[in-house]
């Protein structure tokens, strides 16, 4: 049992913040982060069953680990503001993911996670290498409001995200973890099954191909930052506190932007306070203008991309943003030529989607 409140070595919007790390009576972590060192007494917890993740099976024409973990099967599916898991809990009521009655940021240990600390040994599968799923999958709360997005929940709240997960990212690369994703999926047309403001962080045992892919791109000498320069012209959206958003001229997704910071970086942590400020702005911002766009709640897939152990020579950070729609009220499919070669049909030229972002 860990109960115990630090302050962080670090400050956001020029304040201190505390972490208060807590374990869950079915042994899961629990982290609040705040401006104020959360002190409360939890509430009574039952107990719980909790997965230890899936299995890992290598795909050997597409050169990819793939993770298997049919217990996902039962997650909670779209369950009402009534019963909202992220929500604090209350005395007499469900019990939820965080047994207390209130919090500003909440990370925990996800209870249907894909990848775990002590996963069990795979399957032998004839033809097909198999490994140990081993790693960790964290459920990021951004607020204890069941409605809201990067955008309503304000900079300060931001910012404290910020930190907190340059928190995670350096707690899970001193345990082991080869690449660590911080990411949000929103809208149901992405497969939300949880409508609560969150995110999610999934931390790695090998580096998945993308980044790998990445990474022998910047040691063959392509300049993420001096490209994005050279397009901010015609291709940028906004900028602060030296950092862009760009509409990169080779997006996949119509509408697609990449928030780039005018300086190479490996990941988040190596930001000035200035390029803090202004990371966490655009996240907002960019939020604010898909939903302004498409007149609706914007379906998009938010990815933090840092430098994955071991490939961290010549690695610029970005975040990408993929949102998955083409016009309001019509939604950007992934079908059968995307799916099956990896080729992406897009439907909006990036200057053209630069152009009516920038305008909002």
């Amino acid at each position: 049992m860990i109960d115990e409140t630090n302050t962080l070595s670090t400050v956001a919007a020029g304040r201190t913040v505390y972490r208060r790390h807590f374990t869950k009576r079915d042994g899961r972590p629990l982290f609040l982060y705040g401006y104020k060192a959360h002190s409360e007494t939890a509430l009574p917890q039952e107990e719980a069953e909790v997965a230890k993740g899936g299995e890992l099976r290598w795909h050997p024409l597409r050169r990819e680990w793939n993770v298997y973990a049919p217990h996902r099967q039962n997650r909670t599916f779209k369950p009402s503001s009534a019963d909202d898991p992220l929500a604090p809990s209350r005395p007499g009521g469900p019990e939820t993911e965080i047994p207390f009655t209130d919090f500003e940021l909440a990370i925990f240990e996800n209870k249907f996670t894909s990848l775990h600390r002590e996963a069990p040994e795979p399957q032998q599968v004839i033809g097909v290498e198999s490994a140990v799923a081993k790693g960790h999958c964290d459920v990021v709360v951004y607020t204890p409001e069941h409605t809201g997005n990067l955008h309503t929940i304000g900079q300060d709240k931001r910012r404290l995200l910020l930190a907190a997960w340059n928190d995670r990212y350096a707690t899970h690369f001193s345990n082991g973890a080869k690449f660590v994703l911080p990411f949000e999926s929103r809208g149901d047309a992405v497969g939300v099954t949880l409508h609560h403001p969150h995110g999610q962080i999934y931390t790695f045992p090998f580096v998945p191909k993308v980044q790998r892919d990445a990474a022998a791109g910047f040691q063959d000498g392509y300049d993420l930052v001096g490209h994005m320069a050279d397009c901010r012209e015609t291709y940028g959206v906004t900028s602060a506190g030296g950092i862009d958003v760009i509409c990169p001229p080779f997006a996949r997704f119509p509408y697609e932007t990449y928030i780039v910071p005018q300086r190479p970086v490996k990941g988040p942590w190596e930001f000035t306070e200035e390029e803090a400020d202004g990371f966490a702005h655009l996240l907002g911002d960019m939020t604010r203008r898909y939903d302004a766009l498409f007149g609706q709640t914007t379906p998009y897939m938010l990815s933090l991309h840092a430098a994955p152990v071991g490939l961290e020579k010549d690695w610029q950070f970005s975040a990408q943003f993929y949102p998955l729609m083409r016009a309001p009220g019509r939604i950007k499919y992934l079908a059968s030529v995307e799916q099956s070669t990896g080729t992406f049909t897009v439907d909006v030229m990036p200057e053209r989607a630069a152009q009516e972002l920038r305008a909002l």
